[in-house]
């Protein structure tokens, strides 16, 4: 079966720029390529064609391709991260640096994510292009599957969004997704959580409500987990018995 435009897909894929690995579902070549994460889960995403989760390019060339197909890919700066744009250097005084900025020290300003070009005299030159900008990128794929269940669906854009799985509720058009603890000191989640709500109204059939669910517990003191193991151990020794010694006549 083809895939086409709006088709959720469970994707592998392995980018490369100048034959160098810069990102990759695989965990062996992530390790050969000593860009292993081990916050993150080295698996096959699950994206929607069209729904900008991949580059352009690598989007087009996926459109019309069998489940179960594999290829490479090249793909043009103008359909992954753009050309270089020379107004992206900035120049700034070393002295509005929280520490003496280096050569290759990534920095965020104004929400931008940028890194150190140069160090001049009480100047320094910080590059804000994307890191992959003016490059041809090569993407090895393979399609795995269509993904068809709403509830995998939205797993999906909650694992490309947050980095997380979470617990799901699907029924009579209700979406209920259960948040970790703490996930709303996730900067990352801060940023996203929104754009996830929009895209599933946007992308999946048959959800009316989005309900985000938080529960917390209250916490164990230690004094309470004492008890508790102590009664636990004294509840053992009630049911453990000692072995009769045998007599013999």
């Amino acid at each position: 079966m083809a895939v086409t435009e709006g088709s959720f897909i469970k994707l592998r894929f392995t980018g490369l720029s100048d034959g160098i690995v810069f990102d990759t579902t695989e965990e062996a070549k992530a390790r050969e390529a000593d860009i292993f994460n081990e916050k993150k889960e080295y698996e096959p995403i699950i994206v929607r064609l069209g729904g900008m989760h991949i580059i352009p390019g690598l989007d087009e060339a996926l459109v019309g391709k069998e489940v179960g197909e594999k290829g490479t890919v090249e793909i043009p700066p103008e359909k992954a991260y753009g050309p270089r744009d020379d107004s992206l250097m900035k120049s700034a005084p070393i002295k509005n640096f929280g520490e003496k900025p280096q050569v290759g020290m990534r920095i965020s300003s104004d929400g931008q994510e940028g890194v150190v070009a140069s160090v001049v005299g009480k100047r320094a030159v910080v590059d804000f292009n994307h890191v992959l900008a003016g490059k041809t990128l090569t993407y090895e794929y393979e399609i795995e599957a269509i993904v068809e269940d709403p509830k995998d669906q939205v797993q999906g854009l909650i694992n490309l969004y947050s980095g997380k799985d979470m617990d799901l509720e699907l029924t009579d058009g209700v979406l209920t997704i259960l948040l970790p603890p703490g996930i709303n000191y996730d900067k990352r989640w801060g940023m996203a959580r929104g754009i996830l709500i929009h895209q599933v109204f946007e992308f999946i059939e048959g959800i009316d409500e989005v309900v985000l669910k938080e529960s917390y517990k209250r916490p164990v003191a230690p004094a309470e987990i004492e008890e508790i193991e102590a009664a636990d151990e004294s509840s053992e020794s009630d049911v453990i018995s000692e072995p009769e010694e045998s007599s013999e006549e």
